[in-house]
């Protein structure tokens, strides 16, 4: 069974920083697909950063392009999100999600495309 577990959500001010890890288990695909979707009360699930596993592309909504930093430790199967200069904006539930997409498919626009979800984990930016 495959399971993805977020940590690292909090409570932050305006223009710090926080990292997320998704850890992952039972996960044997590859190539692969994982990243970041978040959801603010009201608003529809965004995506936000993705990696693919087999030449280590990255991808980013324009809202985050300079301030976030997607990874992966394939050691740990851990996926990272690093976020920076952080905003009141960027205050959503963040998702790991992880899936095999074919390279026509922009990870950040499809979310029925992954097969494994976390949890959530909250990140709330006070201004």
């Amino acid at each position: 069974e495959v399971q993805l577990v977020e940590s690292g959500g909090g409570l932050v001010q305006a223009g710090g920083s926080l990292r997320l890890s998704c850890a992952a288990t039972g996960f044997t695909f590859d190539p692969y697909v994982a990243g970041w979707f978040r959801q603010a009360p009201g608003k529809e699930r965004e995506g936000v950063s993705f990696i693919r596993s087999a030449d280590g592309t990255t991808y980013y909504a324009d809202s985050v392009k300079g301030r976030f930093t997607v990874s992966t430790d394939n050691a740990k199967k851990t996926l990272y999100l690093q976020m920076n200069t952080l905003k009141s904006e960027d205050t959503a539930v963040y998702y790991c999600a992880a899936g095999q997409l074919d390279y026509y498919t922009d990870p950040r626009r499809v979310p029925s495309a992954y097969d494994y979800w976390g949890q959530g984990t909250q990140v709330t930016v006070s201004s």
